[in-house]
């Protein structure tokens, strides 16, 4: 603990970053362990949907005949899942299981097979994490700067008929279930046919890197507009009460008895406190930008880590499914890591090595 104190007081941002770091790992780790109690308390498991795929696909090709009947067929069956269980570690307890995967994550930085595509985890999570992270970076980027535009200017125009517009159809969008506005927005494109209905073009960047780029565009456009039209709305909203609280501070009238105009006032002095408020929500809105993209990647057929997850959980494929969560985690908590830091230089207030 000496050490600790020193290591504190001589470098108070240091050690405030070490301990949410190491806090981070803690939540990482029982983070993973509730996943696999979690997926240990679900009905069945991968061995019992990859047999009863194989007895479906037996019945389709008309084999309709007593081998599923007949005891010794499952015997055999039974030896097989058995020998399946034995060779994926599902027949250990589940916190054997994530014990096993720590010690091959840790020691060999091995994320494991996927059990159903038998691909590696790492490859799967690489060729699709990319496409989520463009797609939720230029979501932030766009609501980040459209709501600090409207939020600035409609806390000037305050009480007048267009704020009172803006804001109702602000907070109107963002009570609005997001889920019913996708499936509006998709079936407004199927109907005009303006848009299509898929959010990702059906070649790769490497064929025609600038036809590539205008597809995406096309086809992201509505996803996007959604995503921008759920977040924006509540950032917006924030950014204006934050500037009108503001501006009823004391020194905005010691600021506005010097002289100082009022373009000065509102962007030098009263904009600079609203960020604040903004880089603490900021991990926030990141990680429900994530979450979110994950109903916006199936319904639209966006090839990201969302659908993958999806996939991943409805075939109980273990690997990948603790893979593709810690991961999102993990992203999550480094942005609110990111954020306290942010506001150290933000605001000269902050001192992490002061109680």
């Amino acid at each position: 603990m000496k050490v600790w104190d020193f290591y504190k007081k001589k470098a108070p941002l240091a050690a405030f970053i070490t301990g949410r770091l190491i806090t981070m790992l803690v939540l990482l780790f029982f983070l993973g362990f509730a996943l696999f109690g979690l997926m240990e308390l679900a009905p069945g498991d991968i061995v019992d949907q990859m047999m009863s795929q194989q007895i479906m696909s037996s019945m389709e090709g008309g084999h309709k005949n007593n081998q599923v009947k007949n005891s010794d067929d499952d015997l055999f069956n039974e030896k097989q899942m058995a020998q399946l269980r034995s060779e994926f570690g599902l027949d250990k307890p589940f916190y054997i299981q994530y014990f096993k995967w720590l010690e091959r994550v840790i020691i060999h930085h091995d994320l494991g097979t996927s059990l159903i595509s038998r691909a590696p985890v790492s490859f799967l999570i690489r060729s699709r994490i990319w496409n989520s992270v463009l797609l939720n970076l230029i979501s932030l980027v766009f609501i980040t700067l459209f709501s600090f535009i409207l939020g600035v200017y409609f806390s000037s125009k305050a009480g007048s008929n267009i704020d009172t517009a803006v804001t109702f159809f602000a907070l109107f969008f963002h009570a609005f279930p997001g889920l019913l506005l996708l499936i509006l927005v998709q079936l407004f494109a199927a109907v005009t046919g303006l848009f299509p209905v898929t959010a990702y073009p059906d070649f790769s960047f490497a064929d025609a890197p600038a036809r590539f780029t205008f597809s995406y565009i096309h086809h992201i456009f509505l996803p996007l507009l959604v995503s921008f039209l759920g977040g924006a709305g509540g950032t917006m909203r924030m950014i204006r009460a934050t500037m009108l609280d503001q501006m009823g501070m004391p020194y905005i009238f010691a600021l506005r008895a010097r002289g100082i105009s009022e373009k000065r006032v509102y962007l030098n002095h009263a904009f600079r406190n609203t960020l604040n408020p903004y880089i603490t929500g900021s991990a926030n809105l990141l990680a429900s930008l994530f979450s979110g993209s994950l109903v916006l990647e199936i319904i639209f057929a966006y090839p990201g880590i969302g659908r993958l997850m999806y996939e991943a959980v409805m075939q109980q494929d273990i690997n990948l499914v603790l893979a593709n969560s810690m991961f999102i985690s993990a992203l999550v908590l480094v942005g609110m890591v990111i954020s306290d830091i942010l506001l150290a230089f933000v605001d000269p207030r902050i001192r992490y090595g002061k109680e």
